[in-house]
C-alpha cells in the first residue's frame, strides 16, 4: 500500500534528520523500493501541478531563485530545496505533497534523470536552461543527452517549455512548438572576444555546419546562426538587456519581459547567475507571477551552499564556489578576475563517482585567466597533485601548497593571509567541506 510505504519513508526521514544526516535521499530510496510508482502517485496530489528545472549548470540556484519568487507571490510549493535531484530526492520531497491548496511541485532534476521523472510527473512546465559537457563517464556524449531531452519533449506535447534561446542544443527543443517562452541575454558589452576552448555545441544539429556567432556570452551560449541552413537563435521574450557585473558584490540587470521592464539588483555575482535569474523570471512569468514579485524575489534570493556562499572561518570570509566542468569553472574564474589581483585560493579536486572519474576537464578550463592575480593557492582533494600541475601550466605564479587532507589544507589556507579566501571545490569535495564545517559548528549538516 502507498500509505504504508509513505509512513515508513517518513519515519526514515525523521530518524535520519535526528541523526544529523539530512534525510533527503534515504527516505526516497526506501519509498521507491517499496512503491516504484510513488512519484506518479504522490505527484497526482499536487493541485498546482509540477514544474521541473534541469540544466548542466545552475539548476540548484535557478530553482532556489524561482522558489524565492513563488514565496514572495504567496504560492505554496513542494520543493527539493536541498538539491537532491535524482529520483529519490524528488520522491522524498513528495512525501509532503497534498497538504496545501494550490500546491505546486518545484523540482530540480538531474539532466540524466529528467526523462524518467518527467514521464512520471507529467509536468505542467519544463525549464531547460543549458547543456554543457559534464561527467562523460556517467552522462555519455552531449549529443546523446540532447537526443533524450528531445524525445522527452515530444512525449509531452501539452507541457509548457521555458528554454534558453542562447543555447543551440536547448533552443532546438522548442522549434515548431507552441507554448514556448524563450529567455536569454542581450548585452553585447558582456560578450567574449571569441568562442572559448571549452565551448561544446559548435555545429548545427540539422545540417552539421559550424555556427557563426555575432556575440558569445558564456561557453557556447550566445547569438548564433547557421550559415548552412539558416537556423538561428530565437528572439527571447524574457531577457537581460543591460548587465552590470559588480564583482563578488553581485550585479544589476535591466530585465525586459512581455509584462514590462524592471531594473533588478541581484545579490549573487557573475554572468552565470544572471542567466539563472533570467531563467527563473521567465518560468515565474509563465506561471502567472506578477513582475513586481519576480523583482522582489530575485533581489531577496540567497545563495545555496557552495554556490557563492560566504562562511566566516578563522577570522576570514571564505567564499565557496562550486566548480565541476569547464564551462562552469570558466565563469567562476571570470568572476574572480573582478575580485582583485591578490587572490588567495583553496581548490579541492576529487575524482569520485559523483564528480566523474575523468578529471581531464581541468585542462579545458581557462585557469590562465588568473595568471598574475594569485597571491597564494592550496590544492587539496584526491587529485590535488594534478590540480597543482594544471595551475603551474596556467602560469598563475604562486607556488601551490599540496595537501590531500581537506581539513588540514583548509586550515593552512585560512591561516596564510587576511581578507577573503576563495574556495573552489568539486562536487564531492563540496559535500566533504560541508560536513567538516558542520562538525565545527560553522554550517548546517549536508542535507543529502
Amino acid at each position: 500500500m502507498l500509505a504504508l510505504a509513505t509512513l515508513l519513508a517518513r519515519l526514515v526521514r525523521l530518524v535520519t534528520r535526528r541523526l544529523g544526516r539530512g534525510g533527503t535521499t534515504l527516505p526516497g530510496r526506501v519509498l521507491l523500493r517499496l512503491r516504484p510508482d510513488a512519484i506518479a502517485r504522490l505527484g497526482a496530489r499536487l493541485r498546482g501541478g509540477a514544474v521541473l528545472v534541469s540544466a548542466t549548470n545552475g539548476k540548484t540556484t535557478t530553482s532556489a531563485m524561482l522558489a524565492a519568487i513563488l514565496a514572495r507571490a504567496g504560492r505554496p510549493v513542494v520543493h527539493n530545496r536541498a538539491g537532491s535531484n535524482m529520483a529519490w530526492g524528488v520522491a522524498t520531497a513528495l512525501l509532503d505533497a497534498g497538504r496545501r491548496d494550490g500546491e505546486l511541485g518545484l523540482f530540480e532534476v538531474d539532466e540524466a534523470w529528467l526523462p524518467r521523472v518527467a514521464d512520471e510527473l507529467e509536468p505542467r512546465a519544463l525549464l531547460l536552461a543549458n547543456l554543457f559537457r559534464d561527467q562523460l563517464d556517467r552522462h555519455g556524449e552531449l549529443e546523446s543527452l540532447a537526443d533524450r531531452w528531445a524525445e522527452l519533449v515530444e512525449r509531452h506535447p501539452q507541457t509548457a517549455l521555458v528554454l534558453n534561446a542562447d543555447d543551440p542544443l536547448v533552443a532546438d527543443l522548442g522549434r515548431g512548438r507552441e507554448r514556448v517562452t524563450w529567455f536569454g541575454i542581450d548585452d553585447d558589452a558582456q560578450a567574449l572576444p571569441e568562442l572559448q576552448h571549452a565551448a561544446d555545441s559548435k555545429h548545427c544539429r540539422t545540417c552539421g555546419t559550424a555556427y557563426a556567432y555575432d556575440a558569445i556570452w558564456l561557453g557556447h551560449l550566445g547569438r548564433y546562426r547557421c550559415p548552412g541552413c539558416g537556423r538561428e537563435r530565437p528572439q527571447p521574450q524574457v531577457r537581460a538587456r543591460r548587465v552590470l557585473l559588480e564583482g563578488m558584490a553581485g550585479s544589476r540587470i535591466e530585465l525586459v519581459t512581455p509584462a514590462g521592464e524592471a531594473t533588478i539588483r541581484l545579490p549573487l555575482p557573475g554572468l552565470y547567475n544572471v542567466y539563472n535569474a533570467v531563467a527563473a523570471a521567465a518560468m515565474a512569468l509563465e506561471l502567472g507571477v506578477p513582475l513586481g514579485d519576480v523583482r522582489a524575489g530575485l533581489e531577496g534570493a540567497a545563495a545555496a551552499f557552495g554556490r557563492v556562499e560566504t562562511i566566516p572561518i578563522g577570522g576570514r570570509d571564505v567564499w565557496i564556489l562550486l566548480v565541476k566542468n569547464p564551462a562552469g569553472a570558466n565563469e567562476v574564474l571570470r568572476t574572480l578576475t573582478l575580485a582583485g589581483d591578490r587572490l588567495d585560493l583553496w581548490i579541492a579536486l576529487n575524482d569520485r563517482i559523483a564528480d566523474g572519474r575523468d578529471v581531464s576537464w581541468i585542462w579545458d578550463a581557462d585557469f590562465e585567466l588568473l595568471a598574475g592575480r594569485v597571491r597564494s593557492v592550496t590544492c587539496s582533494g584526491t587529485r590535488a597533485e594534478e590540480m597543482a600541475l594544471r595551475l603551474k601550466y596556467a602560469g598563475i605564479g604562486a607556488e601551490p601548497r599540496i595537501d590531500r587532507d581537506l581539513g588540514r589544507s583548509l586550515d593552512a589556507a585560512v591561516a596564510d593571509g587576511e581578507g577573503p579566501l576563495y574556495a573552489l571545490p568539486t562536487y564531492t569535495a563540496l559535500i566533504e567541506l560541508r560536513d567538516l564545517l558542520a562538525e565545527r559548528g560553522l554550517a548546517r549538516p549536508w542535507a543529502g
